[in-house]
């Protein structure tokens, strides 16, 4: 299809301010990156159940459903881990200029992947939040199996042993979960989100 049969209403939607008016609070992409088992799925429920008492519109894309659907043709190559993210990004972008607070739960591995999340999303919607947890802690937590099914060789590109995890320089908000419970690491994480969208 050519670009010239597309048109775009963005320009035409309803302002960002009036929604956010409206909802009382501001959106924004809460971006929460770590390795699997690190415990980024467990905050984002927990945030959004928090959210939604709070009557804060918000919303969870998390990184195992969108792989069952938005994403299920793309593998773990770098390339298709860019084009996962770009997908999450473009539509998290989306639900943030639509007022909703956005919780990314997505490993997102590289720092130039991060970077590429927030250059689509924009620099004033991204809130990159380090879950850090060390590879040993979450091969012993292996909440979802994939440390055992890595060890029996039945999964490959497995971020932490086949491919690096990249510690984010400066994230928004660092929450230690190997070293902090988990109610202490949601105390964090919730306050710093109500103190900036609120």
């Amino acid at each position: 299809m050519s670009s010239n049969n597309i048109h775009p209403i963005e320009d035409r939607l309803l302002a960002r301010h009036l929604r956010e008016s409206s909802n009382k609070h501001k959106g924004g992409v809460f971006w929460l990156c770590g390795l699997s088992g690190s415990g980024k799925s467990t905050l984002a429920l927990l945030l959004e159940k928090y959210l939604f008492e709070k009557k804060i519109q918000n919303l969870v894309i998390d990184g195992d459903d969108v792989r069952t659907g938005l994403c299920q043709d793309l593998g773990f190559s770098i390339d298709d881990r860019k084009e996962n993210v770009r997908r999450v990004s473009e539509m998290a972008k989306l639900m943030a200029r639509n007022g909703f607070v956005v919780i990314v739960s997505l490993i997102s591995p590289t720092r130039e992947i991060r970077e590429y999340a927030k250059k689509i999303i924009g620099e004033d919607d991204f809130f990159e939040i380090f879950v850090k947890s060390s590879f040993e802690k979450c091969k012993q937590r292996d909440v979802k199996g994939l440390y055992a099914k890595l060890d029996k060789g039945k999964i490959s590109s497995f971020t932490g042993k086949d491919s690096a995890f990249e510690d984010p320089t400066t994230p928004w908000l660092l929450l230690d979960t190997e070293n902090t419970p988990l109610e202490s690491s949601m105390t964090k994480l919730s306050s710093a989100i109500i103190n900036e969208v609120v």
